[in-house]
């Protein structure tokens, strides 16, 4: 062979492996959309509400993105945070309980809201059955009665004493508004503080066989301990009134009126970063999971698997269970970054 054919044979084999790395590149950077790019997340500070942000966290991640640790703040707090660019995104927005929320950080002129992260999330006040039962308890308002309200003393001040939710989470809006608009300010004390430490002295006190009166949300593990219509049931109100006015929202479960919007959870995230990627936000409008399974995972929590790495493992357990359909998000998530970039 001549040098110059040797050498033309040469820089065709080099052109060969420049366009095979080449087309190797690109499939790593498709595979991998976000590759490179460092996210934020943002999450309430509740535990319980932890393992959906680790399941968004690892679908992120399997695109390529660099996950920081999450930050964590208040719901109202945590809208401005994105808001601002202070962080990326979240998995916790319930649509209509932290609307006000969302649209006094600035609402859709600097976020994005998208998908349904968990639907069908329920909120109300809850008696235990026996009690219900032997009383014909069936709305909140039977509690106006002072007779009715006293089997629900705990100290003794002759009132009944609920268990309501901490201030920040917007449900304490909706409690405070609901006690004065159905006439109970004078028979009914709610307690606020650290709302699991209260919860576990209500669950107590059913275990005594003593009348509970609670506020509580779906999904969580108190609904698999204080089973509904086993254990307690859901009270009634006698017409939907919540604080900003809006009392057209489907407030009804089971021909229930629990007074409280039946809600969804969905992905906010800082309307910047979801221009910039869209890998991110495709997975995170498609990212879906079912109040059962969070319930489930919250009682694993609660009965000692709660350290941040058992929760880790859990979401990496729901991952594994549901890699179909995980795989499926990530799929198009990619097609998504594909398609902006073409």
């Amino acid at each position: 062979m001549s040098e110059f054919k040797l050498l033309r044979a040469l820089l065709q084999g080099a052109g060969a492996v420049s366009l095979s790395l080449a087309a190797l590149c690109a499939n790593a950077s498709a595979d991998q959309p976000g590759e490179g790019v460092k996210v934020t997340p943002i999450f309430p500070p509740i535990a319980e509400e932890r393992f959906r942000g680790e399941v968004a966290m690892a679908g992120l991640r399997a695109l390529g993105y660099k996950v920081e640790e999450p930050k964590e703040t208040e719901y109202g707090v945590m809208m401005m945070a994105l808001a601002n660019g202070d962080a990326d995104f979240t998995v916790h927005l319930w649509d209509t309980l932290h609307g006000k929320f969302y649209q006094q950080a600035g609402g859709d002129d600097v976020m994005v809201k998208t998908g349904e992260i968990m639907p069908g999330v329920l909120q109300g006040y809850l008696i235990d059955k026996k009690t219900a039962d032997a009383h014909n308890i069936k709305y909140i308002t039977d509690l106006k009665n002072p007779e009715i309200a006293k089997l629900f003393d705990t100290d003794g001040d002759g009132k009944a004493d609920l268990t309501g939710c901490n201030p920040g989470w917007g449900c304490e809006l909706i409690i405070d508004h609901q006690i004065k608009a159905y006439g109970l300010s004078k028979t009914v004390h709610v307690n606020q503080g650290s709302y699991f430490a209260l919860m576990a002295d209500t669950i107590t006190r059913y275990k005594e066989g003593k009348p509970i009166l609670y506020f509580t949300w779906v999904p969580q593990w108190i609904a698999t301990v204080l089973v509904e219509d086993k254990d307690v049931v859901w009270l009634e109100v006698p017409k939907t009134d919540l604080p900003d006015g809006n009392n057209n929202v489907d407030t009804t479960y089971k021909g229930k009126n629990l007074g409280f919007a039946v809600d969804k959870v969905e992905a906010v995230l800082n309307k910047d970063f979801a221009k910039e990627n869209p890998a991110a936000l495709k997975f995170l409008s498609l990212m879906q999971i079912s109040t059962a399974d969070e319930s489930a995972q919250n009682l694993k929590m609660q009965q000692g698997e709660k350290k941040p790495a058992d929760v880790q493992r859990h979401a990496q357990e729901w991952v594994a269970a549901h890699r179909q359909q995980f795989d499926a998000w990530l799929q198009s998530a990619r097609a998504a970054a594909t398609q902006a970039s073409n």
